[in-house]
């Protein structure tokens, strides 16, 4: 009963047919696979720069904001820690900040910031990587009378001031990193992007 059927046709169907779903398959498979060699949202999100408002932030308070998975300290320092700033040069390791890859060119002064009652450091000590704790009090008990605030960390004993400045006889070996980050306004900065010293 194949009278009057055109095999030929039949054949050029069967195997366009089979292509077409053919290639729609392999592109449906193709495409999720392509996708997975992109990050992850998460991924993009644990590098991704982050703001902050520190309009709240009175003289001698810190907040923490995450950026890059680490703990970014941003301290509104008083005017008494500015001027201790320079007292305490000849008890720090490097008070100039010369080693310059612990922070971005802009920042490489006294108070190690653009603004300077603004510190803003990464909270993570250079030495094994634990987190400082902020000690802004002056001359406590266990930390002497020379204290004049700044963070110290617990795991081996490393001080640093309130510009994030590492002392001298301590384990750690350079001062806290300064992130690159810039000013929105006043009270806004954006932690990860610098657009220079913006």
């Amino acid at each position: 009963m194949t009278d009057g059927v055109d095999n030929s046709k039949r054949r050029f169907l069967t195997v366009a047919a089979t292509t077409a779903v053919a290639s729609v398959g392999a592109v449906g498979a193709a495409v999720p696979f392509i996708a997975s060699w992109n990050p992850s949202a998460r991924a993009k999100a644990a590098g991704a720069p982050v703001e902050a408002d520190f309009s709240k932030l009175s003289p001698g308070q810190m907040m923490t904001v995450e950026w890059r998975g680490k703990p970014v300290w941003i301290v509104r320092r008083t005017e008494q820690n500015l001027k201790d700033l320079s007292s305490l040069n000849d008890t720090l390791r490097d008070p100039a900040s010369a080693i310059v890859d612990r922070q971005p060119s802009y920042t490489v002064n006294e108070g190690r910031s653009i603004k300077p009652e603004i510190a803003i450091l990464v909270g993570i000590c250079t030495h094994l990587g634990c987190s400082p704790t902020y000690r802004p009090e002056m001359a406590p008990a266990d930390l002497g009378e020379n204290w004049r605030g700044g963070f110290f960390c617990p795991c081996h004993g490393s001080r640093f001031d309130l510009a994030g400045r590492v002392y001298k006889n301590v384990p750690a070996p350079t001062n806290l990193e300064v992130p690159p980050h810039m000013y929105l306004s006043d009270t806004r900065v954006i932690v990860g992007v610098d657009e220079g010293a913006a």
